[in-house]
């Protein structure tokens, strides 16, 4: 016996080697048979059978017939005649029927009607003219002679009555009762069609050299008791032997969603870094979303086309009054800031509009003006502009905003934060350039991809500008930075439609690592 038949063998389950014993008898066996003889069930027969079909031991063969059965209300048109026939026996005499007197020229049912007039028009037995029932001359031709469907109906009520243990096999019919089938589907409750499968099992090469080789059918034990291991009669057991290369069901875990996780991955850098979280409202006003970052009420940004403003509540409600005078102050001349301002007469009534946040920024300036620095704040949430849904545009996203606030800093410290930050998220950095309205002075933070050989940018920031700190009591520098989440998650996820982080595709979220991208350090 070779090393591997051997191997096999001694792993094989009691009821495979039942079920292989009872094919060697006799490979005519269907399941029914080898469960009767070796005292198992059904279903057991049927895993044993999978089981060794997979090791390539036998194969399985399943077969489906369909049956053709008579409800009791098929049986009573069978015996009777369907109801357009009835309808057609009165029409060959009468030649037509006003519609009002159907039911009582016919002796059919009030709820046949509908019935009978769609089938004597679809088999162009009659026709409707203005609410009289006409034969017709092909109707004329039927008089004497059944359609398809009630052939059919007449073979199946004689052999329902002949021989009730071998019903007709949908597959034993002619293209005529084939059509007169389809005919009776469309109908309801006449006819049912009983699916019965059938399994039989064929022994293969490697099973005819198992056989050849010889089974030892013996109870094995898969476990044990405490009274089996404290008696010692586990000394005395058979044990099965396991294949640890068999194969096993794929497990899809429970984990977070891939967008969620980045998210959670950049607040537990900020917080390891030192930064404090806040949260701000994602209905905000114009004030705070706008005019608290210096930006003029003329502003493209806050046309309609851009922004998404809301109808109720129609405005909000602004801050401590000498905190608005001091913002249009600012607007306007620039304040104590030494700015011109925009030179434009500010609005309280355009600030008090209500908008869906369009950045995250809002909630900094917020924060600025609640707290003293030194500070470090960071936020994440969601906002909203009017862009139109593409690959990589979609007018709802994620963004991450953090600033710091302190006596001293510069922008070297705004470019040494970034870099520890990206470096933290496991991306190259590096810096160029860039123009932003309520910073100066900016940049725009790239990321090197090595599998693209390209960099990508991936965030902008910056140092505040007087006219956003003074108004607010700031008298320290402020750097500020912040990154759209779902442009980071696409390039952590390589993929290249934005859509796809908020799709319901099952397959996508499963094959997903459960640990992705860079560990924190």
């Amino acid at each position: 016996m070779s090393e591997s038949i051997s191997k096999i063998i001694n792993e094989l389950h009691i009821y495979e080697k039942k079920l292989l014993k009872s094919l060697e008898e006799n490979e005519n066996y269907s399941p029914e048979d080898i469960a009767n003889a070796n005292s198992m069930d059904i279903k057991s027969v049927m895993s044993a059978a999978g089981s060794l079909a997979s090791k390539d031991i036998i194969e399985v063969e399943k077969s489906v017939t369909e049956s053709i059965i008579l409800t009791d209300e098929g049986k009573k048109y069978a015996e009777i005649g369907l109801p357009e026939r009835r309808v057609l026996n009165v029409l060959v005499d009468e030649k037509e029927i006003a519609m009002k007197d159907l039911a009582k020229s016919t002796g059919i049912e009030n709820y046949e009607i509908k019935i009978v007039i769609g089938w004597l028009v679809r088999k162009n037995w009659a026709k409707i003219d203005k609410g009289i029932i006409k034969i017709t001359d092909f109707g004329e031709e039927f008089k004497d002679k059944l359609g398809y469907d009630e052939k059919l109906l007449e073979t199946l009520l004689n052999n329902e009555n002949s021989n009730k243990n071998s019903p007709l096999l949908v597959s034993s019919l002619d293209e005529d009762f084939s059509s007169g089938l389809k005919q009776l589907n469309e109908r309801k409750n006449l006819i049912e069609i009983e699916k019965k499968t059938t399994h039989s099992f064929k022994i293969l090469d490697k099973g005819l050299q198992i056989l050849s080789n010889g089974i030892n059918i013996q109870e094995e034990a898969t476990q044990l008791t405490k009274e089996q291991i404290k008696s010692g009669e586990w000394r005395n057991l058979k044990y099965r032997p396991y294949d640890i290369n068999a194969e096993y069901p794929e497990i899809f875990p429970g984990k977070g969603h891939p967008l969620r996780r980045i998210i959670e991955e950049i607040r537990e850098i900020f917080l390891n870094l030192g930064f404090s979280e806040s949260n701000g409202c994602i209905l905000e006003s114009a004030f705070w979303n706008f005019d608290s970052l210096f930006q003029p009420q003329d502003h493209a940004a806050r046309e309609m086309q851009d922004t998404f403003y809301v109808k109720n509540p129609i405005k909000c409600d602004l801050p401590e009054d000498y905190l608005v005078k001091s913002v249009a102050k600012t607007h306007e001349t620039g304040g104590n800031t030494g700015s011109d301002g925009w030179n434009y007469d500010w609005s309280e009534k355009i600030a008090e509009q209500s908008v869906l946040r369009t950045h995250t920024t809002g909630i900094s300036t917020r924060f600025l003006e609640e707290n003293k620095p030194p500070l470090k704040m960071f936020s994440v949430g969601r906002v909203f502009r009017r862009e139109t849904i593409t690959y990589k545009h979609l007018p709802e996203f994620h963004q991450v905003e953090g600033i710091v606030a302190a006596e001293g800093i510069s922008y070297q410290n705004l470019l040494g934060t970034l870099k520890e930050f990206y470096k933290k998220l496991g991306f190259e950095v590096r810096f160029r350039p860039a123009y932003f309205p309520y910073t100066y002075l900016s940049t725009e933070c790239e990321v090197y991809l090595e599998e693209k050989e390209s960099w990508i940018e991936l965030g902008g920031s910056g140092m505040f500008r007087p006219e956003v700190l003074e108004p607010l009591g700031i008298n320290v520098p402020v750097l500020a930075f912040g990154l759209g989440i779902e442009r980071l998650a696409m390039i952590r996820y390589d993929i290249s439609d934005i859509r796809m982080l908020y799709k319901s595709d099952i397959k996508w979220l499963r094959e997903l690592p459960i640990e992705n991208g860079i560990k924190l350090e």
